[in-house]
């Protein structure tokens, strides 16, 4: 074989390996804004079909959630108990674990650093309120989780099943706590004492933007790299992907699954506490945002990675900030978000499906 028969067999296989590393990048970046743009289209057409014009709401989310000064702190200060659900799915997801329990462990974190915090004003100092109120609500979310947790890792109970349930009774003994044990007697609402703003998380510079938001970025970011880069998240990986080869190669297994739980639910009780102890200053009974379940979309198009799942949560932070003013100016419900999100469940099923076939197919 000639010099330039060489060169151009080299070529060709270095051409071949460069379009095999493509492919997966394409088909990950198909398989993540293909859902969103087919969720869209299909919100769309809904909207059409009740005589609302797609393009004026959808203009609307844009100039409010993301042209405006004061849309562009509000979606800010949104991501906060967001990034810290996306940090705490991204544990469980990446572990091979379906946390589905978020909601109940949200709530939990959020009343009790609610309900500790007012009382710790004026006898601790100030950076160490909001720490205990942290601390408490991290405690409580994974305390919340220790019943699935030990059924997943002792008797192979699907934890999908257990996490819901506990997450149904979580959001209703919150409201029962706020109602029967932390009720604030000085209102007739039923909701926990306030804590002041002075005493909450301090604000970014000139701006309403709460510092819950430098939180959650770190909290999605050292997430992500502890998943990726250290020992003890591989263990955690390889626990999800293979037990039976974890346990071979000498790891504790039912320890390792309580930790992925116990770390988890931990995150989605900071989430409550970021939402209490940075915007809201109380908890009112019944008060349920379902930002668990919402957050659950975003962080299978991230492919579980950290920094695409910051960027969905900012675009996602901005629509539901923009669909409040759409929601007033067009008539449309503000809970038209949620038949948004769920358009991009199905397409999200649909894309894996599609992409599940295809793959059979190569083979």
């Amino acid at each position: 074989m000639s010099m330039a028969d060489d060169i151009e067999t080299s070529e060709t296989a270095s051409v071949q390996v460069a379009v095999m590393r493509r492919r997966p990048a394409l088909r990950v970046a198909m398989l993540t804004l293909g859902p969103i743009l087919a969720a869209f289209v299909l919100s769309a057409v809904i909207l059409m079909l009740v005589g609302v014009d797609p393009l004026k709401y959808y203009s609307y989310i844009l100039q409010r959630g993301l042209f405006s000064g004061l849309g562009l702190e509000q979606t800010a200060t949104r991501m906060a108990p967001l990034l810290f659900l996306c940090a705490s799915l991204i544990i469980a997801f990446r572990a091979g674990i379906w946390n589905l329990g978020t909601d109940g462990q949200f709530l939990l974190g959020a009343v009790i650093a609610a309900a500790t915090a007012p009382l710790l004003v004026g006898v601790l100092p100030g950076w160490l309120v909001l720490l205990v109120g942290f601390v408490l609500a991290a405690l409580v979310g994974a305390l919340w989780s220790i019943l699935p947790a030990l059924l997943r890792a002792y008797h192979g109970v699907n934890e999908i099943i257990t996490t819901l349930m506990m997450s149904f009774l979580g959001v209703l003994f919150a409201s029962v706590l706020v109602k029967l044990v932390f009720l604030d007697p000085a209102t007739t609402v039923p909701q926990t004492r306030t804590l002041p703003v002075a005493d909450r998380l301090p604000r970014l510079f000139d701006t309403s933007i709460s510092s819950g938001l430098i939180w959650g970025l770190i909290a999605v970011i050292a997430v992500h790299l502890m998943m990726t880069r250290t020992a003890f998240g591989l263990r955690l990986r390889m626990v999800g992907a293979n037990p039976h080869a974890a346990a071979h190669a000498g790891l504790s297994v039912p320890l390792l699954t309580m930790a992925v739980f116990a770390l988890s639910a931990g995150f989605a009780g900071l989430a409550g506490a970021s939402e209490i102890l940075g915007v809201a200053g109380n908890v009112r009974a019944d008060w349920n945002p379902a930002y668990g379940l919402m957050v659950i979309p975003l962080v299978f198009l991230a492919r579980f990675h950290g920094i695409a799942a910051i960027i969905l949560v900012f675009f996602y932070s901005a629509m539901l900030i923009g669909s409040e003013s759409a929601a007033r100016r067009l008539g449309v419900p503000q809970d038209f978000t949620l038949v948004l999100v769920a358009s991009l469940l199905i397409c999200l099923g649909l894309g894996e499906y599609i992409d599940h076939r295809m793959r059979q197919k190569e083979q």
